[in-house]
């Protein structure tokens, strides 16, 4: 487990899924708006949900993320698409409505950064979200994230077409100073 004094970054448990799929997933505007496959309803419990975590898969790493002053689930973060030949990954992650806001989406980037480069060895992290995802965006910019480009109305999102932003972390800028002084910490 990593963490800070405020969160955990944990493996994800099979109490967490229902509730990731109910808060998260059967949201459609904020799901629909956080992925590019379409939404389309999904049973709880079933195989296909996007919390279920796959035995084996070495593409992703799942965490759920745990708020340490109430010990509540606060949502999900992941490294997806790790590609071991060429050293990188995407971030995600998503929380649930209760704990936005609270600035805690910063530390769970920087943990996450601390993951992929000081733990998966990776040379390369990065970020695609909607160019109006402030939060996202603040988030990874303050953990060192570098705006590589905007895509031009490239993602579907809700409804209408909208534009989509890429940021980018390589280990070389990664002097794991954007880790709170208190974390990570091993439990």
């Amino acid at each position: 487990m990593l963490q800070t004094s405020r969160i955990a970054l944990r493996a994800r448990h099979d109490g967490d899924v229902p509730v990731l799929h109910t808060e998260l997933y059967d949201d459609v505007v904020t799901r629909s708006r956080a992925d590019g496959r379409p939404w389309r309803p999904i049973t709880p419990g079933s195989p296909e949900s996007p919390y279920e975590v796959h035995p084996g898969d070495d593409t992703a790493a799942c965490f759920s993320v745990v708020d340490l002053a109430s010990g509540e689930l606060a949502g999900e973060a992941l490294l997806w698409g790790v590609d071991g030949h060429q050293r990188r990954a995407h971030l995600g992650l998503a929380l649930r409505p209760g704990f936005r806001g609270r600035g805690l989406a910063g530390e769970i980037v920087r943990l996450l950064c601390h993951y992929g480069f000081t733990v998966r060895g990776l040379h390369r992290l990065q970020v695609e979200t909607l160019a109006d995802n402030l939060p996202m965006i603040k988030a990874a910019t303050g953990a060192g994230f570098v705006l590589e480009g905007t895509l031009r109305r490239a993602t579907w999102a809700y409804g209408t077409f909208a534009d989509e932003v890429v940021l980018g972390l390589l280990a070389s800028e990664w002097t794991g100073e954007q880790v709170p002084p208190d974390g990570p910490a091993r439990v």
